[in-house]
């Protein structure tokens, strides 16, 4: 989405674009769904911050950047929203009127809007999908080998099970050998994947096919985000992660003047991990009902001492807006920190047992062979 910033020509958005464009607004479109993601959304909030900071009027940063877009359905979009602006309708409002935007940004920009900063809220918007980009960078480049390792050892594996057990088997088979506990538990196994592995591949690619719509239910996500909290190294880090994210989204509507309570409940929507959604509630709860923000945050383990401690600080001393900067930024800064070291510790971890899995399978398989060289002799 590179910036090509040329004069504005207000015959472009006449009367019979502005119907049709609106016709297309008011449709269900999937642009910010999987093709308008956070990358997007980071160089749509960065480009329309320096255009509101240059003097340009909301309408006429859109058609700018409107034109520099590649796809055509992006190019229709903005300026669908550019005419439906000049109409008299609020940016804010207009975003709420998308479920490809969330009530965060919606929320974000009518307090904008409402101040008359925004250029400040559009610029910390750009601020947050950037930090978010950047985490999921950093998670991807610390899990791309070690991945790539077990995938491969995970195909190396399965070959031995499918193609080479079989062969020692039939040779143990013409023999006639007594085979150990384990031999027989290797071959069972390699049966088992020569009868079901197929099978087993079509439930591996079902649930890959159909993960995102298993995501949208809530006891799939309470089983999936439970378990992987209970993983060693991996459930600390995604519970890092995502207390990393929160902060983060609290951080920018607190500067925005939003109050706590609701900066807890926007931010909220942010989150897509089940533990600290719902100790979330509670908190918003608890908030409701008089307590402190502290307090609160006590009481749930996901919230360690740390942040507990400063939060109370923010709350003595009203340095919330600080307070909760520093927060995000240590937390990302620990993110960073555990992706390296996940990386790490995990890589020699999979050669260790994918070693000591093709270890027992190669001692399963030449157990026997000596009780055959005996019987030749």
């Amino acid at each position: 989405m590179g910036l090509k910033v040329k004069d504005i020509k207000k015959e472009k958005l006449s009367e019979n674009s502005e119907s049709s464009l609106d016709t297309i607004l008011k449709k269900e479109i999937t642009l910010f769904g999987n093709s308008f993601g956070s990358k997007k959304k980071e160089q749509f909030y960065t480009e329309l911050s320096v255009l509101l900071k240059s003097g340009i009027r909301l309408k006429d940063a859109l058609y700018l950047i409107s034109e520099s877009q590649k796809k055509k359905e992006d190019t229709e979009l903005f300026l669908g929203i550019g005419n439906r602006i000049i109409a008299g309708d609020d940016f804010s409002k207009i975003l709420k009127e998308h479920t490809y935007f969330s009530t965060y940004e919606e929320h974000s920009v009518r307090i904008g809007e409402e101040s008359g900063a925004l250029e400040k809220v559009t610029a910390s918007l750009a601020d947050f999908y950037k930090r978010k980009n950047e985490q999921r960078r950093n998670i991807k480049n610390a899990l791309t080998y070690p991945v790539f390792l077990l995938i491969t050892a995970f195909l190396a594996v399965t070959f031995m099970l499918r193609f080479v057990v079989p062969i020692f088997q039939d040779m143990f088979r013409q023999n006639d050998v007594d085979l150990p506990v384990i031999t027989q538990s290797v071959i069972s196994i390699s049966e088992w994947i020569g009868t079901y592995g197929w099978l087993f591949l079509v439930v591996i690619l079902l649930f890959i096919i159909f993960q995102k719509q298993l995501a949208k239910k809530k006891w799939y996500r309470s089983k999936r985000d439970i378990f992987l909290m209970r993983l060693p190294l991996i459930g600390s880090f995604v519970k890092t992660s995502n207390i990393a994210r929160f902060l983060q989204a609290v951080s920018l509507l607190v500067s925005t003047k939003v109050s706590i309570p609701q900066s807890i409940h926007l931010a909220k929507e942010m989150i897509d991990f089940y533990p600290l959604e719902k100790d979330l509630e509670k908190v918003e709860e608890d908030i409701q009902k008089g307590r402190n923000l502290s307090d609160s945050l006590k009481e749930y383990p996901l919230f360690d001492n740390k942040m507990v401690a400063l939060v109370r600080v923010a709350e003595e001393t009203n340095k919330t807006e600080f307070v909760f900067q520093r927060l995000s930024e240590q937390y990302n800064e620990e993110v960073l920190q555990k992706s390296k070291t996940f990386s790490t510790l995990l890589e020699p971890i999979i050669i260790l047992v994918v070693g000591f899995i093709i270890g027992v399978i190669l001692i399963s398989m030449y157990l026997p062979m000596f009780e055959i060289g005996n019987v030749l002799k």
